[in-house]
């Protein structure tokens, strides 16, 4: 890779993209104070780097990250592989969140998307959480007119189950699911990966360094803000952010003996995971892009890779992977 070029690519379905993505939900809210100037610049860089997909949601700051999004992209259109989401709904309550996946909200939110976007079309449309009080075939119908109408070109699913996958597929071609996938979290390894694999579908691994926890730069819960929601998760709690933090210590010394960060050790092995996956680590400024996109370059020998695994092993990290709210949305019978 040149310091300013294309990037290896990978297939998600039949849609090529780079090895690695950039997600934009930080620039917008959930991490405590952002600069836009700052976060459009760090979406320039990730442009000039090679980084093509862009991932953003109607709901990230309450559509501030799409518009965000579409200024950073003005004039670069053509560079990038778009993606974005529908069917959560905020409400006055800014602790609630209800689910929607009806035809018409669909439909709705994708016209709106585009219109805070500045664009024509979306690349990977995705359904952010399946509503589990609309059968996912009528979603996915809606899905299908919008392909048919041209206003996007890919759908996903995100934090989909396998069952729900092959239900989606069956109506209309999925090309991505996005799910949290790291060296911390490692669910959808059992069911959903392998169901991705037998039907075609590529994965976009979302939170690919444990919300900050693998980024190696939260030594202290005292570094996040009041407003970094980070706070209310329970792998950030006491007692188990510390037991966290013994891992990303092993980790590092490994890392260092390879004359990586943390950061880059985490990410190369995600993407080691397969050439069907791409991560989407978030970025606020130009200096974590950079970062991030040295990853791509790291190899990791078979061996590497199980000693990484031997270090951070996925059943001695402690606390559920999100908030009991957030749990909730996925599994309504959750007890945290």
């Amino acid at each position: 890779m040149t310091p300013e070029g294309p990037l290896p690519r990978r297939s998600l379905g039949d849609l090529a993209v780079s090895a690695q993505g950039l997600g934009c939900m930080g620039m917008s809210e959930f991490r405590g104070p952002v600069d836009d100037h700052e976060s459009i610049r760090a979406v320039h860089r990730a442009l000039d780097l090679g980084v093509v997909m862009l991932d953003t949601a109607d709901i990230y700051g309450s559509g501030h990250n799409e518009r965000l999004v579409g200024w950073a992209i003005r004039g670069r259109r053509d560079q990038v592989v778009l993606s974005t989401k529908v069917g959560i709904i905020r409400t006055a309550d800014p602790r609630e969140r209800l689910l929607c996946g009806q035809r018409d909200h669909i439909r709705r939110g994708c016209e709106e998307s585009l219109r805070r976007l500045g664009v024509d079309h979306i690349d990977i449309y995705y359904q952010h959480r399946l509503d589990p009080a609309t059968p996912v075939e009528e979603t996915m119908q809606a899905m299908a007119e919008l392909v048919a109408d041209g206003k996007i070109r890919h759908v996903g699913l995100s934090e989909a189950s396998a069952a729900d996958i092959r239900r989606a597929h069956a109506v209309h071609p999925v090309t991505a699911v996005q799910s949290e996938w790291s060296l911390f979290t490692r669910g959808i390894e059992a069911d959903v990966v392998p169901t991705c694999r037998e039907l075609g579908v590529g994965l976009v691994a979302s939170s690919p360094l444990a919300r900050g926890l693998l980024s190696d730069r939260i030594r202290e819960v005292d570094q996040l803000t009041r407003s970094d929601d980070r706070r209310s998760n329970p792998r950030f709690a006491a007692g188990n952010f510390e037991r966290n933090m013994r891992l990303v210590a092993a980790l590092r010394e490994f890392a260092a003996s390879r004359q990586l960060s943390v950061c880059q050790l985490a990410l190369a092995w995600v993407q080691h995971r397969g050439e069907d996956v791409v991560p989407i680590p978030g970025a606020e400024c130009r200096r974590h892009v950079d970062e991030n996109v040295h990853a791509v370059d790291v190899d990791l020998s078979a061996d590497e890779l199980r000693q990484v695994e031997l270090l951070c092993p996925a059943e001695a990290v402690v606390g559920h992977r999100l908030d009991a709210r957030r749990a909730r949305m996925l599994d309504p019978a959750v007890v945290l």
